[in-house]
């Protein structure tokens, strides 16, 4: 059988099961033989379940400070050089009413580990966007927090969280995080937000440092596990003033080609096209859709 040949049968057979064994969904992640077809068996399937549609989200970053100090991000509780920040709850809520009259139907929280904004602050928040936008939807991605954390936001009107894994192998990620946080505890939270009954997503960097197929495969694995209703991936970016600062970053191709095996494994997950992407490429936002 030829390589071609081998590659059309892979994807095929990834299209219909959503299931390949171990050795030939790493042997497609590895190789760009498939990539075309991947593509285009993605895109199928991304038409049949959501048409052209593009789905918009009014991201609204209301804090860079961070307990944390993740090898990868610039936001790291040790970065000294970077000019911190946090909005309050009116300023919050003035974005969303700017993002209301725009258009917008779905506001995503996002913050670094900030404990400045504790259970009263945010459930209160989240209760204030309830009230004067019944017909939106809020997502948060605060970062890992307690399970009675988690409960308070969702009674508050929370209906989505975002809280990407960054990578599946336990090793792996001791290497990218400080010795506080463990993939381990990272999952745990992912499937308590589940438990409670939030929309999920999750996702992982591609690229990153000492990142290797098989480390994919292994997030591809995880996500089975966990169904998420999101799954968004975007290419690693080295941060300035951090130990990653000199790394390779990810490439676009593996990137793309990622996003395809996501959409055919995950057809009924939304997937979006990040910036990240936009960052190490002029196009890459519209390749991503």
């Amino acid at each position: 059988m030829t390589e071609n040949a081998y590659a059309a049968l892979a994807v095929s057979a990834l299209r219909e099961s959503r299931d390949l064994a171990d050795d030939v969904l790493l042997r497609l992640l590895e190789s760009s033989e498939a990539d075309e077809m991947l593509k285009r068996q993605a895109d199928a399937v991304r038409r049949e379940r959501y048409g052209t549609d593009v789905y918009l989200r009014g991201l609204i970053e209301f804090s860079n400070y961070c307990r944390n100090n993740c090898l990868y991000c610039g936001l790291r509780c040790s970065n000294k050089t970077v000019t911190r920040y946090r909005l309050d709850e009116a300023e919050i809520l003035a974005c969303c009413k700017e993002g209301y009259a725009l258009g917008y139907r779905t506001f995503v929280l996002q913050s670094g580990e900030d404990p400045y904004y504790t259970d009263d602050k945010l459930t209160h928040l989240v209760s204030a966007i309830r009230t004067q936008h019944p017909d939106c939807a809020v997502t948060l991605s605060l970062g890992e927090r307690s399970a009675d954390s988690y409960r308070l936001l969702y009674r508050a009107g929370a209906n989505r969280y975002l809280l990407r894994h960054e990578t599946a192998d336990g090793t792996h990620y001791r290497t990218l995080h400080p010795q506080a946080m463990s993939a381990e505890n990272r999952k745990r939270c992912l499937f308590t937000l589940k438990e409670i009954g939030y929309q999920v997503g999750s996702g992982f960097m591609v690229g990153s440092p000492g990142q290797t197929a098989r480390h994919l495969l292994e997030d591809l694995r995880f996500l089975q596990q966990l169904d998420p209703d999101m799954i968004g991936i975007g290419p690693f970016i080295p941060a300035k003033n951090t130990p990653f600062e000199h790394a390779k970053s990810g490439t676009l191709v593996l990137t793309l080609r990622m996003i395809a095996v996501l959409r055919l494994m995950f057809p009924h997950a939304l997937i979006p096209a990040t910036t990240a992407l936009g960052t190490i490429h002029p196009t890459g936002r519209e390749q991503g859709l």
